[in-house]
């Protein structure tokens, strides 16, 4: 199964176009994605039973697939590439921040550049379908709504400023958390462990890499993370992104007015944004 956010509203995705869940669901269903996720279960039964429908749809009008999660979990240095070029160990537990939810947002708005100073990472996110505390890593695919694609934005030198660096302020500028197109169950996809992940900026491959390479597996990351905090329906897990970014670049290069981004995994789909100078 595969949900998108059309213009606010959430929609399946079938071959033939996109059906209204509300519209088609009698209003069983709101059209708040959010609030769908707290009936997750009861909500995949219905739209197994749903005819394709034929309602179109423009790129723009797409909007992240949780718009408001309420909590975002983001984990660094998972995989052992990106922590190679960053100069430190691979973490012997999850490494993890946050991207505050106002930094979310859908697959192809325009970046705006708060600087200079601006980098990419591709990352595989995980949408939290049933709440999930104490979860074993065997019982935890059963917690996970589906995937989705999303950058890590990052301002370098707001994230590492201070004695003690903090990252999660120089991760959450507005537009800097897109996640999209679409979330995909995870039976959708062959190997939900294995997939192709790249970043393209202006027709060059950054980063390419399998998530099958993740130090900490999706299962895993669940279960270290429900271990200290209740993870909720439409919670976002960003899992980490492989190495190729600009700050680890010799020499190093960062994001540019007009830069064209292009995020895809294999079997989820692609992200794009246009950067333009957002310096005040």
């Amino acid at each position: 199964m595969r949900t998108c956010t059309v213009a606010g509203r959430m929609a399946l995705v079938t071959l033939d176009g996109l059906v209204d869940v509300e519209s088609a669901s009698l209003g069983l269903f709101d059209s708040n994605p959010n609030r769908v996720f707290e009936r997750w279960d009861e909500f995949r039964e219905w739209a197994a039973g749903v005819a394709p429908g034929g309602q179109q749809f423009s790129d723009q009008s797409l909007g992240a697939p949780s718009p408001c999660p309420r909590q975002v979990f983001a984990i660094g240095l998972n995989y052992a590439d990106h922590a190679a070029e960053s100069g430190v160990a691979v973490p012997l537990d999850p490494l993890t921040f946050t991207k505050f939810p106002s930094s979310i947002t859908g697959p192809n708005q325009s970046l705006r550049l708060p600087s200079g100073n601006v980098d990419w990472e591709a990352e595989l996110v995980v949408v939290i379908g049933r709440s999930a505390k104490d979860v074993r890593a065997a019982d935890a695919w059963s917690h996970v709504a589906g995937f989705t694609v999303g950058q890590d934005f990052s301002e370098r030198v707001v994230q590492m400023q201070g004695s003690a660096p903090q990252f999660s302020l120089g991760k959450s500028f507005p537009g800097f958390g897109p996640t999209g197109p679409a979330l995909v169950t995870v039976d959708e996809l062959p190997d939900p462990g294995n997939l192709k992940i790249e970043c393209v900026i202006n027709g060059e491959i950054m980063q390419s890499s399998s998530t099958s390479n993740l130090v900490f597996s999706v299962p895993e990351l669940i279960s270290r993370l429900s271990a200290v905090c209740e993870l909720l329906p439409g919670d976002l897990i960003f899992s980490g992104t492989p190495g190729g970014v600009g700050v680890s670049r010799k020499p190093m290069r960062y994001l540019i007015p007009g830069d064209q981004v292009v995020t895809s995994i294999e079997g989820i789909g692609e992200i794009r944004q246009v950067c333009v100078d957002g310096q005040r």
